[in-house]
């Protein structure tokens, strides 16, 4: 029973005596049939509000306040109250980081949390110290219109871990919540495989539950969802770091071999162009000796003139026109087979390009010998044969 000098000195001029509405609120309700008070706890803060509307923000252990006392209590009427008298009390937090819409949530009571969402819905997305939103604490009761609630409000906290990497999924599984795992699992924001720090998804945390007719249900619920383990969401990634690797080795090996037929290419190529020179080389001297040939033939031809000569030395058929047709001819014989001989000699030695020309010039010089040597070989037997048929 309250001490008189309470009410004598004023109830709620007393913090001395009672530090908070949250004391004044048990004590009430604690010892209401002492007191003789008719009335509700919903009454009784009303009554005190009206008298001094600051008792709503004092705070007891814990620093929880009347509104946070009141929600993890249940009572609807006392919440409504509160909130009707000063809203602001929703930004208040317990020393552990705890609102009151965490514990309502916590205790499964559908209309405080209703009431406080309403409020301000926002309040679904903060957190404790833990990093756990309301949602977490949802899942770990039993009520399932909790849950619906929570997410109605904002769909998006359930893919919100705690500081350990948890989300309301994980943690609905470690309790074995198996009404609650399949409400989360009917949202598209959902990932069924989001991983913990430790590395474990849903499934993996179901797996390492004792065996039950709940574990073997979930795990069966989870699966159908596309749950799979750490290790089965990480072996595609191996398979790709694995594949990226025989590729670089394959590439490797190529460029290696490329490098390796370069070499070889550029070796045998070196060799062409020794045997090109070698055949240039070998042709120029074969060409020097019929050039030095057909000099020498053309040379001779000309002091043995065709049908011979006179006392004076005159050739008899000088006038005819058949001599005059082997002069010339034996003339270019002679001087083209000479030009070819001083070509060979002056070129330079050592650049293909040039010597290919070379031999291309040559080898017209030596066709044009060649059929001078003809005609005048032809005539001269016209001359000496011919003539006398």
């Amino acid at each position: 029973m309250l001490p008189n000098e309470t009410w004598k000195g004023g109830l709620f001029s007393a913090p001395k005596v009672i530090g908070s509405i949250t004391t004044l609120y048990h004590t009430i309700t604690v010892h209401r049939e002492n007191l003789l008070l008719k009335k509700s706890p919903a009454d009784i803060v009303q009554i005190l509000l009206q008298h001094d509307p600051e008792l709503s923000t004092t705070v007891g252990q814990s620093n929880a306040t009347p509104l946070i006392s009141a929600a993890a209590k249940g009572h609807v009427a006392v919440v409504n109250e509160l909130l009707s008298t000063n809203s602001s009390l929703l930004e208040i937090s317990k020393s552990n980081g705890k609102n009151a819409l965490h514990l309502a949530a916590r205790q499964g009571h559908v209309d405080i949390v209703k009431a406080l969402l309403e409020k301000d819905p926002q309040l679904a997305r903060r957190t404790d110290k833990k990093g756990q939103t309301a949602l977490h604490m949802a899942v770990k009761g039993i009520s399932c219109a909790t849950v619906r609630l929570l997410l109605q409000a904002d769909a998006a906290i359930v893919m919100l871990p705690d500081k350990f990497g948890n989300t309301a999924l994980h943690i609905a599984t470690r309790k074995k919540r198996v009404e609650i795992v399949n409400e989360l699992l009917l949202l598209r924001d959902t990932n069924v495989n989001a991983l913990t720090r430790d590395r474990k998804t849903a499934l993996d945390i179901a797996e390492g539950l004792p065996l039950s007719e709940e574990t073997v249900e979930m795990k069966e619920c989870l699966t159908r969802y596309g749950a799979v383990t750490a290790n089965e969401l990480n072996q595609p990634r191996d398979e790709l770091r694995k594949t990226v690797s025989e590729i670089k080795k394959d590439v490797h090996s190529q460029l290696e071999q490329v490098r390796k037929t370069n070499k070889n290419v550029n070796g045998i190529a070196k060799e062409l162009r020794k045997l090109h020179r070698e055949g240039i080389n070998n042709a120029t001297n074969s060409v020097t000796v019929v050039a030095v040939l057909f000099a020498t033939v053309a040379f001779a031809a000309i002091f043995t003139v065709p049908g011979g000569d006179d006392d004076n030395g005159m050739a008899v058929m000088v006038h005819s026109p058949s001599f005059k047709v082997f002069f010339i001819s034996n003339a270019v014989a002679l001087f083209t087979s000479l030009a070819v001989v001083v070509v060979q000699i002056t070129v330079v030695r050592g650049e293909i390009t040039s010597e290919r020309r070379v031999v291309e010039v040559i080898n017209k010089l030596m066709w044009l010998a060649s059929v001078c040597t003809t005609v005048a070989f032809i005539a001269s037997s016209y001359i000496v044969v011919g003539r006398r048929n």
